[in-house]
């Protein structure tokens, strides 16, 4: 079982100083490196005061210099809003910075404001990411290729040098419905499971990803991302954590993000019910049990856990700092 962190920058900055929130997320990423993590990811979202950011890449390659095993990736690179070939580039010249660490997760996307802020049609964003996937095999492979699509057309193209990675850095694919979840395992090294599903929901789709993929004839990988967060106590991971989540699904509640759809609107919006089977919280011993029961239930190999959520700009640093290093110490020896 492998862990990563998921990062975000704090929302809205604490004052001006954004910049003391990207020196914090990479303290968080040295202190996991240092606590056992296996690797630290970051999304993307523009237009948003979400706390996500704009250039994944660019932050992971500040991340890339600063650690020497950690693995950094992207879950996820909204790969309809960009050219796919300088997508390919920027991922070969992190690759070759951190000699072979860089995974690379991209997704469709869902929210219009992100389409808007580069004049891309939403109604495209299938079939451009397709064609899209389609030109970053073809770009990480190194030799000259042609490509005509309905949105691109690539004459007589080479990029080089080639990744660190051979044959290429893994693209996983995030999804959060079963469509997305069938096209994972068609076209990607791995599905990563989003972190506010129920473990029932997960399940589902993991199996729908992975019909996919032996019928493809691909080797299934499962990725879970997952909101969580460990304390000594129950107690003290609701009062330190629990606002922070709860003020990350009043936003997807009030969207009506496809993993809060199925639950009655009269439901109570309370921590006491969203938790159960969906958040990963408590003292390390409840923390280590959660994590086995949710392996065995979805297969998965890596878990990638949001302990700073990007909606609400917290936990404060010195409490994730808290977190990644009970986690290290208590956590992941009893899951490997």
């Amino acid at each position: 079982m492998k862990f990563g962190l998921y990062a975000s920058i704090a929302s809205p900055p604490r004052g001006d100083h954004l910049d003391r929130s990207i020196d914090e997320v990479i303290a968080e990423a040295q202190q996991a490196e240092a606590s056992g993590f296996d690797s630290c990811f970051f999304g993307e979202h523009h237009q948003d005061k979400d706390g996500f950011l704009p250039s994944p890449l660019i932050v992971a390659t500040a991340v890339a210099a600063r650690t020497r095993r950690l693995r950094v990736g992207t879950s996820v690179i909204l790969l309809p809003l960009h050219h796919p070939v300088r997508v390919a580039e920027d991922v070969i010249t992190l690759d070759l910075v951190s000699k072979g660490r860089v995974i690379v997760g991209v997704g469709i996307g869902y929210q219009e404001s992100d389409f808007r802020a580069f004049a891309v049609p939403m109604d495209e964003r299938v079939a451009r990411f397709e064609e899209g996937v389609e030109i970053l095999r073809l770009a990480w492979g190194g030799e000259r290729f042609s490509f005509r699509g309905k949105h691109y057309s690539l004459e007589d193209v080479q990029v080089t040098p080639r990744p660190f990675q051979s044959p290429s850095p893994p693209l996983w694919i995030g999804a959060s419905v079963p469509a997305a979840a069938r096209r994972a395992g068609r076209l990607a090294d791995g599905f990563v499971g989003t972190p506010s599903t129920t473990l029932d929901d997960a399940v589902r789709l993991v199996e729908t990803y992975t019909a996919a993929a032996r019928q493809a004839g691909r080797e299934p990988h499962v990725v879970m991302m997952r909101d969580a967060w460990v304390a000594k106590t129950r107690a003290e991971a609701d009062a330190v954590y629990g606002p922070e989540v709860m003020t990350a699904y009043r936003y997807y509640w009030g969207r009506r993000l496809a993993e809060f759809r199925s639950i009655p609107a009269d439901t109570p919006f309370t921590l006491d019910t969203l938790a159960p089977d969906r958040l990963i919280l408590g003292d390390p011993e409840t923390c280590v049990r959660e994590f086995q029961r949710w392996q065995k239930a979805t297969g998965a190999e890596h878990f990638l856990l949001r302990f700073r959520h990007a909606h609400s700009g917290g936990p404060a640093h010195e409490r994730i700092m808290d977190a990644i290093k009970l986690f290290g110490d208590r956590v992941i020896p009893n899951c490997r």
